[in-house]
């Protein structure tokens, strides 16, 4: 695992008497580039293209969609990618969150075959 870089959340100015402090207050955040790296390195391993990676500064949150140019992907590709990054970054310290998902369907025709196996 890396060492993340510390990206300051919010900063406080504390006065007591004649003294001022500054406190700064950090979070972890996950270097960008390394994560594009193990998400390509990990689709490749399984015949896979990223078709898009969206990223939510402000929250740490990652959106991964992969494809497979000739073949559908499964469920398994997804963990496969998911797995990968959870091995390279540590959720607790970094404090991200990732969906990894396929190209095709869209999130209410996902909930539409859900209900229909569920029924």
């Amino acid at each position: 695992m890396h060492k993340p870089k510390k990206k300051p959340i919010f900063a406080d100015v504390i006065e007591i008497g004649a003294a001022r402090f500054l406190s700064l207050f950090y979070f972890e955040t996950m270097e960008k580039e390394l994560f594009y790296q193990v998400v390509e390195t990990a689709a490749k391993e399984r015949g896979l293209v990223v078709a898009d990676i969206k990223f939510d500064d402000d929250d740490n949150v990652f959106e991964v969609t992969i494809d497979r140019p000739e073949g559908d992907v499964d469920l398994a590709d997804c963990e496969h990618v998911h797995r990968a990054v959870l091995a390279a970054f540590d959720r607790d310290v970094e404090d991200y969150s990732l969906t990894v998902t396929s190209l095709g369907i869209d999130a209410a025709e996902a909930d539409e075959m859900l209900k229909q196996t569920n029924e």
